[in-house]
């Protein structure tokens, strides 16, 4: 797990902010023109020096502080209704692709997204081209998103009652396992690319995640790949996730995993109109 690799600063576009105190979370603007520096791990797993002790000392100080920050988001999108989905993947899996299309088949729906990258803008440029919100953060050498980052990448969005909030997380199959972002779930994007095996190799995001999307199924019949066991080893690290077959970019099975998430995003207001 990546909390003490020493993921040094991270910036959201145009905002400047001093990270070095703590709290629950950012009710206040920034300047513009500076980047927002997030100070996070320490140094690389591997320290020497370090005992097994102190390093466990340092892991849990720095999840307790996300879950916090963590803890403040969910807040925030309790209060609006709104429903978030933190996307995870490795790199080229389509994610943004299917973010894209995943906003065109949506509507009018409100939404916003959080795009999650080490360096570039270039994905949040793409959501911005469809019409839709977002907001470019940049890790840095960081491999993955945390609880204050999209805290503040929140404060510099519109959100309305009732959006949808998605969350691009870095691509990377391991350390967005372990950090909670104040989401409602986690979707993980697979594409048939990747190989059937791939649940088993990293089980802790698949572990962590509702619903696996099983994208570029187009390509399966090119790649002589087995679709139903890459179903069965997802299954087989977390019995309870559903999956969908989808593809970016003929369409297929788009209705699916649009259907599922309006019904994940009814469903969270009407429990909370139930309370």
């Amino acid at each position: 797990m990546c909390t003490v690799c020493g993921c040094g600063t991270a910036s959201i576009e145009g905002q400047g902010h001093d990270h070095d105190h703590d709290h629950a979370h950012h009710h206040h603007h920034h300047g513009h023109g500076h980047d927002l520096h997030f100070g996070q791990g320490a140094a690389g797993v591997a320290v020497p020096g370090m005992t097994q002790d102190r390093l466990i000392e340092i892991e849990t100080d720095i999840l307790a502080k996300n879950d916090r920050y963590a803890a403040a988001n969910r807040a925030v999108l309790a209060g609006l209704g709104a429903f978030a989905v933190n996307l995870v993947s490795s790199p080229g899996s389509g994610k943004t692709t299917l973010l894209c299309k995943t906003i065109a088949a949506l509507g009018d729906q409100p939404l916003a997204v959080i795009e999650g990258d080490q360096q570039t803008a270039n994905d949040a440029d793409r959501i911005r081209a469809t019409g839709a919100q977002a907001i470019q953060v940049n890790t840095g050498k960081g491999c993955h998103l945390d609880g204050h980052m999209v805290g503040h990448a929140m404060e510099h969005l519109d959100l309305q009652p009732g959006a949808m909030l998605f969350i691009e997380n870095v691509g990377n199959l391991v350390c967005p396992a372990g950090f909670d972002l104040g989401e409602d779930c986690k979707v993980a994007i697979l594409s048939v690319t990747e190989g059937e095996d791939k649940p088993l190799k990293y089980p802790d995001m698949f572990t962590a995640s509702r619903l696996a999307l099983l994208n570029k199924v187009d390509l399966a019949p090119h790649c002589d790949v087995d679709l139903d066991l890459y179903e069965q080893n997802l299954r087989r690290v977390n019995p309870g996730i559903e999956v969908i077959r989808v593809s970016a970019r003929t369409g297929a099975g788009f209705d699916n995993w649009i259907n599922w998430l309006r019904g994940s995003l009814q469903r969270k207001r009407a429990v909370a109109a139930a309370e």
